[in-house]
């Protein structure tokens, strides 16, 4: 099929690297693989940061315009077979696929797609409203966790949903050569802003305080506007542990983890974290709470450890515990390993993204 791509938030081309931009390539990635041919449809970004009501106007302006040129394209060419938007939300919702989905009469799919009911209240609410319907019109709302599926069949009962998980490119870890690795080589790769990555920066500095009487060394692998408040955080361990590399360039990042035995990240608010399934996928157990997304990445006991939500002391247990116990650290790296090889990669994806298109599809046609 011929798709129209559409991520609101964030383009797949924007310059700044994060997670949702990740998935979005991902996505693409996982549908083309599938034999799909798959073009970008707009970069116009929908993102709200604050609510506000002059930008939303100007936002839906623009949405009109980035309408007006489809659709004059559309008739002139040949239309595309499904319209196909990444992550919906408040702050980001798609102003353009659904109209002209049902103008064209094409399926309209959404992916990461999510609700909240708490964000009801004013500019956010019309916003909320304009998700509610994508979501109410899709052909199928993909879910890639459990938590999200809940909120969308909450907010709208009769939706159409089916579930994704999270995956990624697994070739470039999986080359990645590991040979004795010290368990006391810790890693953690994350960008540096307020907010919930802020708080897991805090808490994996005072869990690591709480292990400081075991030999380790940390690597940090990260950038952003918080650079200084969380090298603040960590001012009270010893500078010698503790290895700072910046931003690096994804080709980078699995021979660091190849350099390393253990990945930290506790994961405060984690949607469900990518990072998680690259670390695992280059033999990394992980230590991370049992919180939010991240139980749909991590399996708890079998490819690491996940913690009681905001248990700084259980945290760092769990830390010691994959120190001390290198048989458990070993089996936890060779089932990670395995894990997001079998289970997590483009070609896994890529048969799911099949069968949901195959039972979905074919209702709307």
């Amino acid at each position: 099929m011929k798709i129209a791509f559409y991520a609101p938030l964030k383009s797949p081309r924007h310059p700044v690297p994060s997670g949702d931009r990740l998935m979005a390539r991902m996505l693409i990635d996982a549908l083309r693989q599938a034999g799909h041919e798959v073009s970008i449809a707009s970069e116009l970004r929908s993102f709200m940061a604050e609510a506000c009501e002059a930008q939303f106007a100007s936002i839906i302006a623009a949405a009109a315009s980035e309408t007006e040129r489809l659709r004059t394209l559309w008739q002139s060419l040949t239309p595309p077979d499904l319209w196909f938007c990444y992550h919906p939300y408040y702050k980001a919702p798609d102003l353009i696929g659904p109209g002209l989905a049902a103008e064209f009469s094409i399926p309209y799919i959404t992916a990461e797609a999510s609700y909240s009911f708490r964000r009801n209240e004013g500019i956010r609410a019309v916003a909320q409203r304009h998700v509610l319907r994508a979501i109410e019109q899709a052909a199928v709302n993909i879910c890639l966790t459990q938590r999200d599926r809940a909120g969308l069949v909450e907010a709208a009962p009769t939706c159409r949903h089916a579930m994704l998980p999270p995956f990624i490119d697994t070739a470039p870890f999986q080359q990645v050569s590991r040979g004795d690795t010290d368990g006391g080589r810790f890693v953690t790769v994350a960008m540096m802003r307020d907010g919930d990555k802020m708080e897991s920066y805090r808490m994996l500095a005072r869990s690591l305080s709480l292990v400081a009487d075991r030999p380790w060394t940390m690597t940090v692998v990260g950038d952003g506007p918080c650079r200084q408040d969380v090298h603040d955080v960590f001012s009270a361990l010893p500078a010698d542990r503790l290895l700072w590399l910046g931003e690096k360039d994804a080709s980078d990042i699995p021979g660091i983890l190849g350099e390393s035995a253990l990945y930290l990240w506790p994961g405060c608010g984690e949607a469900y974290g990518l990072a998680y399934l690259e670390a695992q996928a280059a033999g990394l157990p992980v230590v991370a709470q049992y919180t939010a997304g991240v139980p749909e990445v991590v399996r708890d006991g079998e490819t690491g450890l996940l913690t009681p939500e905001g248990d700084i002391d259980a945290y760092a247990a769990g830390i010691r515990r994959l120190i001390d116990e290198p048989v458990t650290r070993q089996q936890f790296a060779d089932k990670a390993r395995r894990f997001v090889g079998e289970e997590r990669s483009f070609s896994a994806a890529a048969r799911r993204l099949g069968e949901i298109f195959e039972e979905f599809l074919e209702k709307t046609t």
